[in-house]
């Protein structure tokens, strides 16, 4: 995946509040089991921590003034993301949002723009307190996406996935699917209560997979308002091969397996392997979300 060399980053759509503190603020998960447990149950859940049982009383994190600074200061251009982790991420934050802002505009709707908050160890938001064990969420209550970067790490690492840029890509494009489903009023379906291989909550997953595959798609002729050109200019089958691998990386039988040994289909919120990877294909094959009905 490359970015174009000569655009302009809006580092606007990113939040940078590492290292930051949050006064009174108390996660109620840390490491070790209990954060594996949450990790299982939460990763790109689509629902804020309070969800998941992760609340805490806590007022808003508290940036320093060289936190808020980093990713503004050196994230200026597509040479900076095709260099730099962090300003990749917000390439991919911009092109995700340009793409949805221009589709809600054909269809006649408006598209409101999500930040993603960088975060590290903890982070207060309007759905709870959070810990980084908890993987990139987003947060319906304040309409943000909340990501710590390390997790990419334990995306190869902990979950076995090939990694490389599209693979992060891929999970931003997720929680950006959950935020287009906020939107058009989908995203509550998963607030049931229910659980299983053909649970509302894995159609709502399955669904920003798909989402995130439609965004695939336009990624190289979605054009940047700065420049009049597309932001990401190149996109190959291997960067999608690793944009699959994640997807299957974090199928609830892939978590399940690895770190309980045995498969649980009735306590599935998110779908399998398989299932993750058919529906970004869909998305990415036909680039319509018309045809990301996974409650079909």
């Amino acid at each position: 995946m490359q970015f174009d060399d000569d655009a302009d980053l809006d580092t606007s759509e990113v939040q940078d509040v590492r290292g930051s503190r949050i006064p009174g603020g108390r996660a109620t998960v840390g490491g070790g089991l209990a954060g594996l447990v949450a990790l299982l149950l939460g990763l790109f859940l689509g629902v804020g921590p309070d969800n998941l049982g992760l609340s805490s009383d806590s007022d808003s994190p508290v940036a320093t003034a060289s936190s808020l600074a980093q990713v503004q200061s050196s994230c200026r251009t597509g040479r900076d993301a095709n260099t730099k982790e962090d300003c990749r991420i917000v390439a991919v934050v911009n092109s995700v949002q340009d793409y949805w802002a221009q589709e809600f505009r054909r269809r006649g709707g408006t598209y409101t723009r999500s930040p993603t908050v960088f975060f590290s160890g903890q982070v207060a938001t309007a759905c709870g307190t959070a810990t980084s064990a908890v993987g990139p969420f987003y947060c319906p209550g304040d309409r943000k996406v909340y990501l710590d970067l390390g997790f990419f790490d334990e995306l190869r690492t902990k979950f076995g996935s090939s990694g490389g840029p599209f693979a992060q890509a891929y999970v931003v494009a997720h929680e950006y699917g959950h935020h287009v489903q906020d939107l058009m009023g989908t995203l509550g379906r998963a607030q049931d209560g229910r659980t299983g291989a053909n649970s509302n909550a894995v159609r709502v997953e399955l669904q920003a997979d798909c989402y995130a595959g439609v965004w695939a798609h336009h990624a190289t002729t979605t054009k940047d308002e700065s420049t009049g050109r597309p932001l990401i200019t190149s996109l190959t089958d291997a960067d999608i091969r690793d944009g699959l691998d994640a997807a299957a990386a974090v199928g609830d039988d892939r978590i399940q397996e690895r770190f309980q040994g045995r498969v649980t289909p009735e306590t599935w919120t998110h779908g399998s392997a398989a299932q993750r990877q058919q529906w970004f294909q869909q998305g990415f094959r036909t680039g319509d979300m018309a045809r990301c009905d996974t409650f079909r």
